[in-house]
């Protein structure tokens, strides 16, 4: 965490309902199993036994994995059919990940992280950050990732690929002037930021250091709540917050930087 980062801590005791559910939360995504087991199923369903082949455990222990996973609504189970054997195709129960599951569990890691929760007389906090660890290494390959908060998008998240990634609106007119793929592209309901082929502004990673900088937009760039100078490189942290133009129009992103990037 960015030590200047004025986001505010937040204070929850012991006897707190909301500490026994965030308890929860880390003890199920806690499991490196239940990691792999969500990025075995990120590309298409599957059912218990390919999954319990793929993380090679019992299949008792797959079940018991997968029931956490449902728990907390990751994953849902459906009705499919199972591989052809010599006595025909069975109906089995098929497991995938709920659309958007990924990016919600980044995205609470993220905003419990941001308001750095401090626990009376607990290690939740540590708790917190060895699964958020985990998880950038298991599921994103700890690359650093920036989750849009509220309007349109919100909750989605967008890995930062390269070495300069430009942030704006869609631009249906211009779109040979940037890649969907490697740059923010927001929807066009924010209105107040720029198009994305003349960019809002840009991360830029230079020896070593991941920075924010305004490309001089009208709106204007703020990092934890401080306007930045337009065309000067501004270091950035794990849990910081940008926004980009104030107001219901503009759009907040939390950056996620995972240890050693």
């Amino acid at each position: 965490m960015n030590p200047a980062d004025k986001s505010p801590t937040i204070i929850v005791h012991e006897d707190s309902d909301s500490l026994e559910e965030l308890s929860e939360y880390l003890d199920v995504l806690s499991s490196s199993a239940r990691l792999r087991i969500l990025k075995f199923l990120e590309k298409k369903p599957r059912d218990a036994r390919a999954i319990s082949k793929e993380i090679e455990t019992s299949y008792e222990n797959t079940k018991k994995h997968l029931d956490k996973l449902l728990s907390v609504g990751i994953i849902k189970k459906e009705a499919g059919l199972g591989a052809p054997t010599s006595k025909g195709i069975h109906p089995v129960w098929e497991y995938s990940i709920v659309p958007g599951g990924l990016e919600a569990i980044i995205r609470n890691l993220g905003l419990f992280s941001n308001t750095r929760v401090q626990i009376v007389g607990s290690e939740i906090s540590r708790r917190l950050e060895e699964v958020k660890k985990s998880l950038s290494k298991e599921i994103l390959g700890n690359i650093p990732t920036a989750i849009v908060l509220g309007g349109p998008d919100d909750g989605k998240v967008f890995m930062l690929k390269k070495n300069q990634v430009r942030i704006g609106r869609i631009d249906p007119e211009n779109q040979a002037a940037y890649s969907p793929e490697d740059d923010i592209v927001l929807s066009d309901g924010y209105t107040a930021v720029t198009r994305v082929s003349k960019p809002h502004g840009q991360f830029i990673y230079s020896n070593e250091v991941w920075q924010i900088e305004d490309s001089g937009s009208t709106g204007g760039t703020r990092l934890n709540n401080k306007r930045l100078e337009k065309n000067t490189p501004t270091s950035i942290h794990d849990g910081d917050l940008i926004e980009f133009s104030k107001g219901v129009s503009g759009v907040k992103l939390l950056i996620i930087i995972p240890q050693g990037n």
